[in-house]
């Protein structure tokens, strides 16, 4: 027998909303949680308010949200598993005739659903909402709030130019690294004799250029000078720049293939932004392991009972695939395994490990 669209229907919606209700409650505790951790880090600078912390907290937790996505899914989908099996409608839905297979395909359907729009609408909008959130937090936190950059610390860069060789330290970057604040520049000749110390509040990355803001250029040979406006020569391009100090999830899924192909073509590895990718691709069948896999800690539970078993089995269920991905994008960014196996092996694993289970449990 098959499933009717009204029954369909229903049962899609109500995967949807126990999948986005616990979406949107991660979303509120991450939120609660980033704006304490900015007043108190924060709370004593100059330019600090309260409205300010909250925005900043509100354009950056979306991207942060993206790694709950499966778990969300995961937790939602035994949470609508569990209601429909109370309310008894699982139960009338057995009794007619219609399979396990079929009444999990509407899960299946908004899983799959869920995990195109996260990569093609949702994944975008939260990186440029990212940058935006660096914006608004530019000057306020220092060096201190690097949690709030795309680096994990200060940005030390080796370069070199026309003018020689020179290394760079920034306190802060942005738009992917071609835009530089707080910056110390350390200039060597071509000898490798140092030169001079340049200190700029800013560098923006042009061709074969950095373009410095307010700087204040110290030699050994004459008293500090100030400018506002300075350059110094680069042979590096903006992919480069981003592939030493870039993070992947900084990079927008659409651009992240043009972004590759740029790494690759400069003779630069690409595997972290190739995982990246891969993983962003993967992320639709990843979901519908989720949905498998609390199909078959749920259903046995609505027939023998066990709330605290089905807690715990999500629980660990969860937490084997996490430690998959994890190991997976590990060996995938230092090149072991290829990306595409490292991105795609979780999601491949999950599915097979949610359909034994039922295929055990329904068909012996």
């Amino acid at each position: 027998m098959l499933l009717g669209r009204t029954l369909a229907l229903y049962f899609s919606g109500r995967f949807l909303k126990a999948i986005l209700g616990l979406f949107l409650l991660a979303a509120v505790l991450i939120f609660l949680f980033d704006v304490l951790e900015l007043v108190r880090r924060g709370a004593d600078r100059e330019g600090f308010s309260v409205l300010r912390v909250s925005l900043i907290s509100l354009l950056r937790v979306p991207l942060l949200l993206e790694q709950v996505i499966p778990f969300a899914v995961l937790f939602g989908s035994i949470a609508a598993f569990v209601s429909l099996s109370r309310a008894l409608e699982l139960v009338v839905t057995r009794a007619s005739g219609i399979s396990v297979w079929q009444f999990s395909m509407p899960a299946l359907v908004v899983g799959i659903g869920i995990g195109v729009f996260s990569i093609t609408v949702y994944n975008p909008a939260a990186v440029w909402l990212q940058q935006k959130s660096d914006e608004v937090a530019t000057g306020l936190f220092g060096t201190e709030q690097n949690f709030l950059m795309q680096t994990t610390n200060q940005v030390w860069i080796r370069q070199d130019g026309l003018d020689g060789e020179s290394v760079i330290l920034a306190k802060q970057l942005l738009n992917g690294g071609t835009r530089l604040l707080g910056v110390t520049i350390f200039a060597f000749d071509h000898q490798g004799t140092f030169q001079e110390r340049i200190e700029a509040d800013e560098a923006d990355l042009g061709k074969q250029i950095w373009h410095l803001k307010n700087a204040t250029v110290y030699t050994t040979e004459r008293d500090p000078q100030q400018y506002a406006t300075f350059q110094i020569s680069t042979f590096l391009s903006a992919t480069q720049v981003r592939e030493s100090i870039g993070s992947p999830e900084s990079i927008s899924f659409w651009h992240l293939p043009q972004f590759i192909d740029l790494a690759r073509n400069a003779g630069l590895p690409a595997y972290r932004y190739a995982l990246q990718y891969q993983t962003l691709l993967a992320r639709p069948l990843l979901l519908a392991a989720m949905i498998l896999i609390a199909a078959a800690v749920s259903l046995r539970v609505s027939r023998f009972g066990g709330l605290g078993g089905l807690i715990l089995g999500g629980i660990i269920a969860g937490f084997v695939l996490y430690v998959l991905s994890e190991l997976s994008k590990d060996f995938g960014g230092a090149g072991i395994v290829p990306p595409i196996v490292a991105a795609w092996a979780p999601g491949i694993f999950g599915v097979l490990m949610g359909l034994t289970i039922l295929l055990h449990q329904e068909d012996g």
